[in-house]
């Protein structure tokens, strides 16, 4: 086995890049054959008939790509990874198209990255899942040389990798840059710093990414600004994901806000788990102020946000035109932070999914919120859960859905903070009965559908207010 020294590997993956892209431009002629050899070697060529050969391959029957992938093994002298043979052997093929490859957590070297070589031309699929694989250098560059070429898939999660190295960024850059199939990269728990965070945004600028999950990458400073920098030429992305990544009220806010200033793609901006606090909330409000057809979902859950800073929303909420999912929850609001917000929350006619879980509201907050319903007739959704919302609150959202017909979900504890009473508690279960009746009556009235919850981030960070 022969080892690559790193400017060797550099400029062996330069030399990859360049036949790949020259083999891409000349599909029609020529007659080589893919080729990752068993000694380290780098790709040494692509074919040339990419396009006829995956209409073939996308002939065999899954049990035909086992024994091909079987047989590859063995060229490459590596043991057939057992979870590859059994997704194989059970899962469902639709015109060489399968839902998920998933690899999490398995070790693959660079030999096990090659033998996968006829997996990934003979089938598409939805999701590959490459998190935890354990890729190194030489292998990360193969692989993800594979997925662009043969367009494997839609849906990539390469997260917690943290050994791929420069070729292996260098790859992913590439995929990045010339897939067009490749629609949702999720890069998570992997430090995006220094060069990684320079290829990510030089190869967002072409990009044509509409989703990139970037959960816990130490993007704070000049990471940040450097994505910023690439994000706000960037006309393709559409949600953007940066939970748990210590991003501060200073200068990682003013990027935030740059960002929404000057970008009017993305719908999507998920800051959970944060630290941007009041002065980080008033940069995103001075930002927001000028996007007219662009951002649709701010979820700002757990950002040390207090009644203060609600000072700014409550700027900002009469004059938006487009943002219709706000979520604040696990931020100390209180009562004070609603009742700041309670007029603009009024007047505004863009909103339509509140997340005000876990704000240390009561049933002050709860009569404040149930006067604004009674005003607005745009909020579809409304999150109180993990709140002391007892008998007085219930009655006053009650008797505001009585003459609000927009209200398809209010979401409130399943068990309501205990009343004392006997009498409160049997009028405590009589109000929550009939503000579901009444959510019903709205759903059906205007159409929607009420079987969307709230859903969990998969490291259990962020909850998303799913679109009612």
């Amino acid at each position: 086995m022969t080892h690559c020294s790193d400017s060797e590997i550099n400029e062996q993956s330069d030399d990859r890049a360049g036949k790949l892209k020259k083999n891409q431009k000349k599909r029609s002629t020529g007659g080589k054959h893919v080729s990752f050899p068993p000694d380290e070697q780098i790709v040494s060529g692509f074919a040339e008939h990419r396009d006829a050969d995956r209409r073939a391959d996308s002939c065999l029957t899954l049990t035909e790509v086992m024994e091909a992938y079987q047989q590859s093994c063995t060229r490459h002298q590596v043991q057939p990874q057992a979870h590859v043979l059994q997704q194989l052997q059970q899962g469902a093929c639709v015109g060489g198209s399968v839902k998920c490859l998933d690899l999490k957590g398995e070790r693959l070297d660079q030999r096990s990255c090659e033998a996968l070589e006829v997996v990934l031309k003979s089938l598409h699929f939805d999701f590959i899942n490459l998190q935890a694989a354990q890729l190194e250098e030489n292998g990360a560059s193969s692989l993800l040389d594979m997925i662009l070429y043969y367009e494997s898939t839609t849906h990539l999660d390469i997260s917690d990798n943290n050994s791929m190295g420069t070729s292996g960024w260098r790859a992913l850059a590439h995929l990045i840059k010339q897939s067009v199939c490749l629609s949702r990269l999720d890069i998570c728990s992997t430090p995006i710093v220094d060069y990684p965070a320079m290829s990510l945004s030089k190869a967002l600028l072409t990009s044509r990414l509409t989703v990139l999950h970037l959960h816990n990458a130490q993007l704070s400073g000049m990471p940040l600004f450097t994505l910023v920098g690439a994000l706000k030429i960037n006309r393709a992305l559409q949600e953007l994901h940066l939970t748990n990544n210590s991003l501060n009220s200073y200068q990682d806010a003013l990027q935030l806000g740059d960002l929404l200033r000057y970008n009017s793609t993305l719908k999507t901006l998920e800051l959970s788990n944060n630290a941007l606090a009041d002065a980080g909330l008033e940069e995103l409000c001075d930002g927001l102020r000028w996007q007219t057809a662009g951002l649709k979902v701010l979820l700002l859950r757990n950002n040390h946000i207090t009644a203060h800073g609600m000072v700014f929303l409550a700027s900002t909420l009469p004059i938006l035109k487009v943002l219709e999912v706000l979520d604040l929850a696990e931020n100390v609001l209180e009562n004070e932070g609603i009742q700041v917000i309670r007029t603009s929350l009024m007047v505004n006619c863009s909103l339509k999914q509140l997340g005000l879980s876990q704000t240390n509201i009561t049933c002050e907050g709860a009569v404040a919120l149930a006067e604004v319903l009674a005003e607005n007739h745009h909020i579809q959704r409304l999150d109180l859960r993990q709140n002391e919302v007892k008998v007085g609150g219930l009655m006053a959202l009650c008797l505001a859905l009585r003459i609000n017909h927009s209200l398809a979900i209010l979401d409130l504890d399943h068990v309501p903070p205990e009343e004392q009473d006997e009498f409160l508690m049997e009028t405590q279960k009589r109000l929550q009965s009939e503000i579901t009746q009444c959510c019903l009556t709205n759903a059906r009235r205007c159409g929607l559908d009420t079987s969307d919850t709230l859903t969990t981030e998969a490291d259990g960070a962020a909850e998303s207010m799913a679109t009612v």
